[in-house]
C-alpha cells in the first residue's frame, strides 16, 4: 500500500506496521527516514480487520484487541491507523469496554537512512543506533539525519530499544490519539507540489451506468496530483513523475505521455512540461542537436533496447499541436514554438535523404512504433508552422506521404490470416515480424483541425485487420491488452514488454479504434480495463501480468510496476473521455464530438473537463448519442 505526495511516499503492507522489512517505511525524496514503525497495546499488535486507501497519499488501517479479560469473542479496543505521505501517523484508541481500562501503549521505531537505489538492491545497511530527542527519536547516517516527534510527549523514550512509551486512562466509550511526526533534519516540513500548488488538473468528474467509470477517473486524476513535482530552478512549471516507488523523478517521454493524455483535464500541465524539458533539448551542433535526451528502455525479446529521448523528441511537437487545438493560448503555444522547431530539424536531419527513421545508434533497426511517432510528429507538426507562418511545413508533409506510401507497402507482412504491421526492420532489411503492442502507436494518428484525426500510416483495410488482430485473444487478455501476442515466442505474463499489459498502451489502442470505428474492439479492451481497476481498487498499476482471464480470477499484479503510475493514471482520463469522442478545435472556436455509438459503458457524462479554458461538460446516451451540457461562450459545436 504506497501513499504517494512526491517528493514524499509512505509504504507498508496491509498488517499497518512498518516492519522494515522489504521496501516499507517512511520516504523523502527517494530517502527512507523511517523503516521501522510497530504498535503494540497492552503488550500485543492489535489484529488489522481493514486497510484502505482514502486517497492517493493516505491510508486508514483499522485493528481491534481484547484488552478486558473474560470478556468473550467481541474485541473491546479499536485501533485506527492513519498514515499520510507526508511523514505523519496518526494511532487513536477507541474504547468499547464498559468499565474503564488502562492501556500501555509501546511505538517501537527504528530506520537505515537509506536511500531507495540501496534499498532495492538489497544493501539498506543495518539500522542506526537511536538517541533521545525533545519529544522523540533521532538517527543519523553521515550529513544526514531523521527524527520522529510525538504528541503528546511519551512518558518514556528508551533510545536503545527504539522504544516510545505511553499509558492511557480510558472511561467506557472513551478515545486517545498519538500523532508522530517524521522529519529529515534542517529539511522543514514535507509539503507536497500537488497539494500545495494551484492545480494544473480540471477536477473533472464521470458519472454513469457502469459501476466504477467515476471511481476509475476520480483515482486517476488523485494519482497524478500526487506524482507532481516542481522544476526547482523554475518552480511555476510542474511536471509528472514517472511513477511511485520506483521511478520518482523526471520521465521525459512518459512525462510527455501523462500530459498529451491528460488534455481533456486542461493544457496547464502541457505547457509545464514543455518548457521543463525545453530546457533539456541539445543544443549546439552534431547529431543530437534538438534532441530530448531520455534514458534506454528494454523492447522485449525481438528487439534490442530502445532510446526514450527519440520518442520524447518527436512527442514534443505532438503535444504542443494538440495541447493548442485544446485551448492553449497563441502565445503560450508561440513561445514553446523555437523548441518544437528544433525537434523537427532533428527529424529532418536524422532520416536524411532516407524514407525511415532508424534508431540512432549503428546497426540498430527501423522500428515501427518510432515510424508512428514520426509520421505524427511531421503532420501535426506541419500544422503547427503554418499556423504560425513558419518555414518548413511543405517539406514535413511531403516526407510524411511518402513515408505513408513505403510503410504501407514496406512494412507489411502477408499471411493466411490477413497480414499484419511488421514490428521492425533489421539492419539488414529482414522483417521482424512478431505481433506486439506497439502497433497501438499505428491507429493514434493525432489530432488535426477541423475535428478531424490526422492520417496514418496504415491504410483503410490495414486498419481494420490490426484491429481484428489487436481484439484477438492472442492480444486481448480480457484485462487489457499484452504486450506481446501470446503464441509469440518469447511471450511471458509477466514480461516486461513481452506478455505483461501495460494500461497505458490499452488505453491509446482504445481510443485509436474508437476513432478509427472499430467500436467492437475498443469496448471490449475497454471492459476489460475497467473490470481490471476494480480489482485493483480502481487505481490502475503501470502494468500487471498478461494472463487470460477466465470465471473467478484477477488480474496478478507486476512485482516490479509502479503504482501509482502517470501514464496509467492519465490513461484512465483517456480511456473514459474516448467513448464521447472529443475533438476540439480551439483556434477555430470549435468542438466536434463522435462518440462511441455503442456505447460500450451505457450512459456516461462528463462534468468539469476544459476544452478552449473554460469548462466543458457532455453525456453520452445509451444510444451512442453526445449533448454537450456546458462549454465555452461562442464555442461552436462542428458536425
Amino acid at each position: 500500500m504506497i501513499c504517494v505526495a512526491l517528493p514524499g511516499l509512505a509504504i507498508s503492507t496491509a498488517r499497518g506496521q512498518l516492519s522494515g522489512q522489504g521496501l516499507e517505511g517512511f520516504y523523502r525524496a527517494g530517502r527512507r527516514l523511517l523503516s521501522r514503525c510497530q504498535v503494540r497495546i497492552a503488550g500485543r499488535e492489535p489484529l488489522v480487520v481493514q486497510a484502505l486507501m482514502t486517497a492517493a497519499d493516505r491510508a486508514r488501517f483499522v485493528g481491534v484487541l481484547r484488552a478486558s479479560p473474560g470478556t468473550g469473542p467481541d474485541p473491546d479496543v479499536l485501533v485506527e491507523r492513519v498514515r499520510d505521505a507526508d511523514g505523519t501517523e496518526r494511532i487513536t484508541l477507541r474504547s468499547a469496554s464498559l468499565r474503564p481500562l488502562r492501556l500501555p501503549v509501546e511505538v517501537a521505531l527504528g530506520t537505515d537512512l537509506a536511500d531507495l537505489g540501496q534499498i532495492a538492491r538489497g544493501r539498506a545497511g543495518a539500522e542506526r543506533p537511536a538517541s533521545v530527542r525533545g519529544s522523540g527519536l533521532r538517527w543519523s547516517r553521515g550529513a544526514t539525519s531523521a527524527s520522529v516527534t510525538a504528541d503528546p510527549p511519551p512518558a518514556e523514550a528508551l533510545a536503545s530499544a527504539g522504544l516510545l512509551r505511553w499509558e492511557f486512562e480510558l472511561p467506557p466509550g472513551g478515545t486517545a490519539s498519538v500523532e508522530l511526526r517524521v522529519r529529515q533534519d534542517g529539511a522543514g516540513p514535507l509539503r507536497a507540489v500537488g497539494r500545495t500548488a494551484t492545480s494544473p488538473l480540471a477536477a473533472a468528474r464521470a458519472t454513469g451506468d457502469t459501476p466504477g467509470a467515476g471511481e476509475l477517473m476520480r483515482a486517476g486524476i488523485d494519482d497524478l496530483h500526487a506524482l507532481l513535482l516542481r522544476d526547482p530552478l523554475h518552480p511555476a512549471d510542474l511536471h509528472l513523475a514517472a511513477g511511485a516507488p520506483w521511478r520518482s523523478g523526471l520521465a521525459p517521454a512518459e512525462a510527455l505521455v501523462a500530459a498529451r493524455m491528460a488534455l481533456p483535464l486542461g493544457t496547464r500541465l502541457a505547457a509545464s512540461t514543455l518548457r521543463t524539458l525545453a530546457r533539456t533539448q541539445r543544443g549546439g551542433r552534431g547529431p543530437e542537436s534538438g534532441m530530448i535526451p531520455g534514458p534506454r528502455r528494454d523492447a522485449g525479446p525481438h528487439l534490442p533496447p530502445g532510446c526514450t529521448g527519440t520518442e520524447a523528441t518527436l512527442l514534443f511537437p505532438v503535444l504542443l499541436a494538440e495541447a493548442r487545438r485544446w485551448g492553449l493560448p497563441e502565445k503560450e503555444t508561440e513561445e514553446l514554438l523555437p523548441p518544437a522547431v528544433r525537434c523537427l530539424t532533428w527529424l529532418r536531419t536524422a532520416v536524411g535523404e532516407g524514407t525511415y527513421l532508424c534508431d540512432p545508434l549503428p546497426g540498430r533497426p527501423v522500428r515501427c512504433e518510432i515510424q508512428a511517432h514520426a509520421h505524427r510528429a511531421a503532420v501535426l507538426g506541419a500544422d503547427l508552422l503554418e499556423a504560425f507562418d513558419r518555414p518548413g511545413a511543405a517539406e514535413l508533409r511531403q516526407w510524411a506521404q511518402h513515408l505513408r506510401t513505403a510503410f504501407r507497402s514496406g512494412f507489411w507482412v502477408e499471411d493466411r490470416g490477413g497480414g499484419r504491421p511488421a514490428a521492425g526492420k533489421a539492419a539488414d532489411g529482414r522483417l521482424l515480424t512478431h505481433l506486439d503492442a506497439s502497433a497501438v502507436h499505428l491507429l493514434d494518428t493525432g489530432l488535426s483541425g477541423g475535428g478531424e484525426q490526422a492520417p496514418g500510416l496504415l491504410d483503410k483495410a490495414q486498419t481494420g485487420q490490426l484491429a481484428r488482430l489487436l481484439g484477438g485473444p492472442a492480444m486481448d487478455s480480457g484485462w487489457g491488452l499484452r504486450g506481446l501476442a501470446a503464441k509469440e515466442a518469447g511471450y511471458s505474463p509477466f514480461g516486461h514488454r513481452a506478455g505483461a499489459v501495460r494500461v497505458a498502451e490499452t488505453a491509446v489502442a482504445v481510443a485509436g479504434l474508437a476513432a478509427a470505428g472499430h467500436e467492437k474492439e475498443a469496448g471490449a479492451l475497454l471492459r476489460g480495463v475497467l473490470a481490471a481497476a476494480h480489482a485493483f481498487g480502481h487505481r490502475l498499476p503501470e502494468m500487471f501480468a498478461g494472463e487470460q482471464r477466465v470465471d473467478g480470477s484477477a488480474p496478478v499484479p507486476h512485482p516490479a510496476a509502479c503504482r501509482p503510475s502517470a501514464t496509467a493514471a492519465a490513461a484512465a482520463v483517456l480511456l473514459l473521455t474516448s467513448l464521447a469522442g472529443i475533438r476540439p478545435d480551439a483556434p477555430a472556436r470549435s468542438v466536434t464530438l463522435r462518440p462511441v455509438r455503442t456505447a460500450p459503458l451505457g450512459e456516461i457524462g462528463f462534468t468539469g473537463l476544459r476544452v478552449a479554458g473554460a469548462p466543458f461538460s457532455v453525456r453520452v446516451s445509451r444510444l451512442g448519442l453526445a449533448l454537450v451540457e456546458e462549454a465555452a461562450d461562442g464555442l461552436q459545436l462542428g458536425a
